[in-house]
């Protein structure tokens, strides 16, 4: 009887930890909720890292979920905001919601990794049929190349459609340091490599995935070591770029506005 009771709490203590578990507390969006065009914001939001109603995220909601899912420093999520919240149509605004960032060509744009152009469907709806474009480009393990590789079949594959088709210069940026955000916090930051298979988990998902191994890093992810890592990304796409598109502007394509934000 006391090894039966003991075996009980033993149980019941497990399922509180688990249960207290923001990592293992996931749960999908349910009616009155809003979700937006970015993965990893929809991702935080089904684990409770952020509201996760989606609605009224402040800066300190961003700066702490984001911390605490993925270990990013104030910097970058102080940058994040200051774009994120000008989506939100109302003036002056101090929060905003993962919905207002469905606005087009403003952060959301054309060419996503996941989502079908605004012209043509649910820009803010994962889209299968993307997605299986995108990762077709990846071997086994994604690197700098790879991903590379498969931002400039999206965007070739999304002008031959989308006869509205654009992408600005920030929304270009954009693209270039979603590519390096993910593998680098999906995977080894250092080496710029991570398994596709816990990126095809987190993007089908929107969930981290936990259950195929991946831990929440115990050092900080700073805005140098990202910096660093989306100028490689950008050192490649430009190099890729000189042999499969033509460029649109005489001066290339460059990110020095969105750096000096960053810096």
């Amino acid at each position: 009887m006391r090894l039966a009771a003991f075996f009980s709490v033993a149980v019941a203590v497990a399922a509180i930890n688990t249960t207290q578990d923001p990592f293992e507390q996931w749960r999908g969006p349910e009616a009155g909720h809003v979700r937006g065009p970015c993965p990893f914001l929809n991702t935080f939001a089904n684990h409770g890292f952020l509201p996760r109603s989606g609605k009224y995220i402040t800066q300190k909601d961003l700066a702490d979920g984001l911390f605490n899912a993925v270990h990013f420093d104030a910097n970058i999520s102080h940058f994040l905001f200051g774009f994120a919240v000008g989506t939100n149509p109302e003036p002056n605004s101090t929060w905003f919601s993962l919905d207002h960032l469905s606005r087009h060509n403003v952060l959301e744009h054309d060419a996503s990794l996941s989502r079908v152009d605004a012209y043509v469907g649910h820009a803010d709806v994962f889209n299968q049929q993307a997605f299986d474009e995108t990762r077709s480009y990846w071997g086994d393990v994604v690197n700098v190349e790879s991903g590379t590789a498969s931002i400039i079949s999206r965007m070739r594959t999304c002008k031959a459609a989308n006869p509205k088709y654009s992408l600005s210069e920030l929304g270009e940026g954009f693209i270039l340091g979603e590519t390096a955000a993910f593998i680098s916090i999906l995977g080894d930051a250092q080496s710029i490599t991570v398994d596709k298979k816990l990126v095809e988990y987190l993007f089908q998902n929107e969930r981290l995935p936990t259950k195929l191994g991946w831990k929440r890093s115990s050092t900080p992810f700073t805005t140098d070591l990202l910096l660093g890592n989306l100028d490689k990304v950008r050192l490649e796409y430009n190099k890729q770029l000189k042999s499969t598109l033509q460029r649109k502007r005489s001066g290339g394509f460059h990110l020095n506005g969105m750096v000096h934000h960053w810096r």
